[in-house]
């Protein structure tokens, strides 16, 4: 059976340690982990209240230096249990756009593939090592 959840929010933030700071310390958040994409430029942060199988909040820094006043929302992710499964599922469905040719490994194991949604959306296909 295929496993599917929201898995997390990813928000473009432009200073990772002060955006952290505020989800620890106002909102109780704690921090789940961080680490830097394999590209060399993202670094990321994931937060969370516990629980392994909740929905958490990633920022990413070094995505954009052209930021709005407001928040930027980046995608939203979706768990998969079998990343190429969905890989090769979505590629045989006639009008579904792919944002990444690949899927795409993290250092801590995780891989995924972003697609666009209806109104270009980023939606992101994530499976947890």
């Amino acid at each position: 059976m295929r496993q599917r959840r929201i898995d997390h929010v990813g928000i473009v933030v432009r200073d990772i340690e002060t955006s952290t700071r505020f989800y620890t310390s106002v909102l109780g958040l704690e921090l789940k982990g961080t680490l830097l994409h394999t590209n060399g430029v993202f670094k990321l942060a994931f937060l969370g209240y516990g629980g392994s199988e909740e929905t958490e909040i990633e920022l990413i820094q070094g995505y954009s230096d052209k930021l709005p006043s407001e928040a930027t929302v980046h995608h939203f992710a979706i768990t998969v249990s079998d990343i190429e499964e969905e890989f090769r599922r979505i590629q045989a469905i006639d009008g579904v756009e792919f944002i990444d040719t690949e899927i795409t490994t993290l250092p801590n194991g995780h891989r995924y593939f972003f697609i666009y949604g209806p109104e270009r959306e980023w939606i992101e296909l994530f499976q947890r090592s």
